[in-house]
């Protein structure tokens, strides 16, 4: 697929991702619109300076939106973490989950961190009830991603699509809020985001990788790659009967 049709969708394609020179490399393509990370990717790829990663990232990323999460689990430091990471630069969003992990609700922190102007990047939501209560403490005024994670809730066996065009339904209302399609799991995912008319598609390098050489292929030769490859590895690993 060529890079002119992803900059012609109707989504913004975000680049999930902690590898940092994957993350430059991705920065620097005029299709990815802006750029996130999370706790669980930077574990991946053994970061243990959280402070230090996200600064030597942003030497580099300063004009495109980038999502930095907090990490404590309890609503003080979240708050703290939130209001220092918000400061390392203008075009930081802070990434603070709908809950903590008792199942106590963020939205208080929420509503006060958005009427201090902090641009926040909701997290890990996965129902109508939390886009609901997000809607209700937002700052009509201060940019803010709302992101629903549509690939969880397709794990479990469910259609996303009515949940994202819900949830786009829910924040009419606020204009500076984006509902972001999380948890991409595959191709398909990004063009689903664009269909039902999803601000952003948060997708992982990976998947980016794989949308970038098979995007848009004729099926037909398609097939022929596929059966190629069968007939290559059978020759590698000399099987015979």
């Amino acid at each position: 697929m060529s890079v002119t049709l992803l900059e012609k969708l109707a989504v913004k394609i975000y680049a999930d991702g902690a590898d940092r020179k994957g993350i430059i490399h991705l920065y620097r393509e005029p299709f990815i619109r802006g750029l996130t990370t999370n706790p669980t990717l930077m574990r991946k790829v053994g970061i243990s300076d959280y402070e230090a990663f996200a600064k030597s990232v942003l030497e580099v990323v300063r004009d495109k939106p980038i999502s930095f999460e907090v990490f404590s689990d309890e609503f003080p430091e979240m708050q703290r973490q939130a209001r220092k990471i918000s400061g390392w630069q203008e075009n930081v969003y802070v990434k603070v989950p709908i809950t903590n992990t008792r199942g106590h609700s963020a939205v208080p922190i929420i509503k006060e961190l958005a009427a201090d102007g902090v641009r926040l990047n909701i997290t890990a939501i996965l129902t109508r009830q939390q886009v609901r209560s997000v809607a209700e403490v937002l700052d009509a005024n201060v940019p803010a991603v709302v992101s629903v994670f549509a690939g969880r809730v397709a794990d479990t066996g469910v259609d996303p699509m009515p949940l994202m065009r819900d949830s786009l339904e829910i924040l009419r209302a606020l204009p500076r809020a984006e509902v972001l399609w999380a948890s991409v799991r595959e191709v398909l995912n990004i063009f689903q985001a664009a269909e039902c008319g999803c601000d952003i598609v948060t997708v992982p390098h990976e998947i980016l990788a794989k949308v970038l050489k098979l995007g848009g292929m004729d099926h037909t030769e398609l097939s022929l790659d596929t059966v190629r490859m069968f007939h290559e590895d059978a020759v590698s690993a000399g099987f015979q009967i």
